[in-house]
């Protein structure tokens, strides 16, 4: 096994030489375009790069052929600069064995069978496997990369029966997420006639083995037409029964919709109808009654509230877990049987000190996972609430727990930043944990330390942050240094492997993620934090982490970089326009960045509550206040860029990549040989989901490439910040 300091000898040879390239990126045509919005109008030179989606424009193939264009040479421009850094070759070389870890997706049960994933070395896709629960030979159920050469078609779940005996499962292709449902035979692994299309969800299999709920789009380009169907084996799925449909009307298009949970014999369906991106509202349906009269009669248990809540249902229980009540979430009981189901006990109370992010049945308890300074702890409670033996952890880390309502065996999936992905078979009478499946790695990680450090915002806020580096690295502040953030959507960022830029952290370079207001590290109350009219706090907090680093003598500016995707590109674009000056080099992936517009394209609308709309002039100043495409401001030194976006994404739309990198290409004061604006726009894939291993690679090296080149990452003798890109 070779260790890191093998691994950076081996690799000293890799000193970045002169790079010719073309003296500026292609040329991008201004053209007027104006519009109004409460009484302030606003030009949008670049509005033709939004295509034929734009409402103004219409169908206009020829305009699209004009954008194509432009994108094909945005492209080629960019395939020109990241392919010529000296080096990216042998770090892609690196990465591809890196990211070609042996990848096991969590194990379900169903029958006396086991039912789970695998992707193996450089396959494109994983493969789902079948073997006995009790150990013996697996065999190959579906391999989609039989199916299609390129590799671009994606398993993207599946859920077996019950008994074991047929296994539903969705694909999509090119990144697009319009997942078709299937059904297949475990014995034979033959397909059955079973089709459903419309971007399915996974699938809740009813204990008869014959019915599965749905959650489809009625209209398959239409991502607010949401709807929850009832499944037969063998029924066309335009005959299925259509229990909710999404409302359209005003502005409840802008929420997210219906999801099912439903009770494993059929009798109970309570609806989580999505009005936010931290609130629902939850009522139930009971359907042996409507089995009975044809008619759903509704029972509202949380409506109105500005909470969100999730769960199971048990025999007649219904177990929430929600904020309702409590920031960091609690656990209640409803029984949906009672004369008045509104009732509920609480099982168990919030905490001050964790947020509960999720909850699992199992046999006579319950399992729960808390999350505390984003870190995982998981704790069982029997079906009264009293707390029983937690389980213990590997290490400190991020984990999950897969159990079943029936069975003393759970799945455990634990990660950390230095170790990948393991997963144990728990015995829950007991509380042991065996090793069932963990990759091997190429190299080894002891010599990387792993830190959480906490730093103030602007405001006092005291906000986490990891760090990742070597543990011989000075604090001379002259490391590049890559800051990670997201802060949107109640997502939280915890530990998690980091094998993509293992390469980075091996030759001297420091990672940072920061745990930023608006995720869910604290509990709805930091989310909210960082949503609408709070969303400063988020960039904020990103400023903060970066003059800590700074402050620390960890790096400084010349050497920073910093990195985000989708509302972490909206961030990182956002920093790149408040303050261009912080940072040498940004990565801004598949980003929203023209925020006075993007509520019209796509699925945009779902996003209105976590960041408002232009359209309402309450909202109008502050999302304009911060929106980037509309700060790109004329002569200003902008740092080293690198815009991507999916051709195929069905999320955010590519026009925002197009018309900010055009927009920051015109403006930069910057010299676009040493400090270039690149967009690079993947015609075969969307927004990052089901992208097979050799683009995953690619993107991979494009990213950890540019940043050395652009913080002076050194490799041996050499320094590639110091080399320039002549003008020819």
């Amino acid at each position: 096994m070779l260790k890191i300091a093998i691994l950076i000898l081996s690799l000293s040879c890799l000193i970045m030489t002169t790079l010719t390239l073309t003296a500026a990126p292609p040329p991008t045509d201004q053209r007027p375009f104006r519009y109004e919005l409460h009484g302030q109008s606003i030009d949008d030179p670049y509005h033709w790069l939004e295509g034929s989606d734009a409402r103004e424009t219409g169908d206009n193939p020829a305009l699209d052929a004009e954008v194509s264009a432009w994108t094909d040479a945005q492209n080629g421009y960019t395939r020109e600069v990241l392919d010529g850094i000296e080096g990216r070759a042998a770090i892609e070389a690196e990465l591809a064995e890196l990211l070609s870890l042996d990848a096991y997706g969590t194990p379900q049960m169903a029958g006396e069978l086991l039912f789970y994933t695998l992707r193996r070395g450089d396959q494109a896709q994983p493969v789902l496997y079948v073997e006995p629960i009790d150990g013996g030979t697996a065999r190959v159920l579906l391999d989609v990369n039989t199916l299609d050469s390129s590799g671009l078609l994606a398993l993207a779940w599946f859920r077996p029966s019950p008994d074991g005996r047929h296994v539903a499962f969705g694909t999509y292709s090119a990144g697009d997420e319009q997942t078709t449902a299937y059904v297949l035979q475990t014995a034979t692994g033959e397909w059955l006639a079973d089709e459903i299309d419309g971007r399915v969800a996974a699938v809740d299999w009813l204990d008869d083995n014959r019915h599965f709920f749905v959650r489809r789009l009625s209209e398959a380009g239409n991502p607010y037409s949401g709807q929850i169907t009832l499944h037969q084996l063998g029924r066309h799925a335009s005959q299925d029964p259509v229990l909710f449909e999404q409302y359209t009307e005003g502005e409840l298009a802008t929420t997210w919709g219906p999801y099912p949970i439903v009770s494993r014999d059929g009798r109970w369906l309570v609806v989580a109808y999505y009005t936010g991106t931290d609130s629902n509202d939850v009522w139930y349906y009971d359907l042996d009654a409507w089995r009975a009269t044809g008619k759903l009669e509704r029972v509202d248990l949380i409506v109105g509230e500005d909470a969100l809540t999730e769960g199971f249902v048990e025999d007649d229980t219904f177990f929430a877990l929600t904020t309702f009540g409590a920031s960091n979430k609690r656990v209640l009981a409803f029984d949906l049987a009672a004369a008045q189901p509104q009732r509920y006990t609480e099982l168990i109370a919030a905490r001050d000190d964790a947020v509960m992010m999720g909850i699992q049945p199992a046999p006579d308890r319950i399992a729960v996972n808390f999350l505390a300074d984003a870190f995982t702890r998981i704790e069982f409670f029997d079906r009264t609430g009293e707390p029983l033996a937690p389980l213990a952890l590997p290490g400190i880390g991020t984990a999950s727990i897969a159990a079943h309502p029936e069975r003393t065996i759970a799945w455990l999936r634990f990660e950390s930043f230095s170790e990948p992905e393991a997963i144990y078979r728990v015995n829950l009478v007991d509380g042991s944990a065996k090793l069932w499946r963990k990759p091997e790695l190429p190299i080894s990680t002891e010599e990387l330390t792993v830190r959480q450090v906490f730093f103030n915002s602007a405001d006092g806020t005291r906000v986490p942050m990891f760090l990742l580096h070597r543990h011989d690295i000075e604090l001379d502040g002259d490391n590049p240094t890559v800051l990670y953030g997201y802060g949107g959507f109640d997502i939280a960022l915890t530990p998690a492997f980091t094998e993509m830029w293992l390469p980075w952290v091996s030759r001297g370079g420091v990672y940072a993620i920061a745990n930023l207001r608006g995720g869910g590290e604290y509990g709805a109350d930091w989310h909210r934090a960082g949503m609408l009219e709070n969303k400063q706090n988020v960039f904020d907090d990103f400023y903060a982490a970066a003059e800590w680093l700074i402050d620390n003598r960890y790096t400084r500016s010349e050497r920073l970089g910093v990195r985000g995707g989708s509302n972490g590109g909206l961030l990182t674009g956002v920093a790149v326009t408040q303050r261009p000056a912080l940072a040498a080099a940004a990565i801004v992936a598949v980003p929203l960045l023209d925020m006075l517009r993007y509520q019209d394209y796509l699925m945009a609308r779902y996003w209105v509550p976590e960041y408002g709309s232009a359209e309402d002039p309450a909202q109008f100043d502050f999302i304009r206040a911060y929106s980037p495409y509309q700060h790109v401001r004329p002569g200003t030194a902008y740092p080293a860029v690198l815009l991507t976006a999916g051709e195929n994404d069905t999320r955010v739309h590519p026009l925002h990549a197009r018309k900010m990198a055009a927009a920051l290409q015109a403006a930069t004061s910057s010299d676009p040989t040493t400090d270039p604006i690149l967009l690079w726009v993947d015609r075969s894939a969307g927004h990052g989901q089901g992208k097979p291993l050799s683009l995953r690679v690619r993107d991979a090296a494009d990213q950890v490439a540019f940043m050395a080149w652009q913080l002076g990452l050194a490799l041996g003798s050499g320094d590639l910040r110091q080399v320039e890109i002549p003008v020819p």
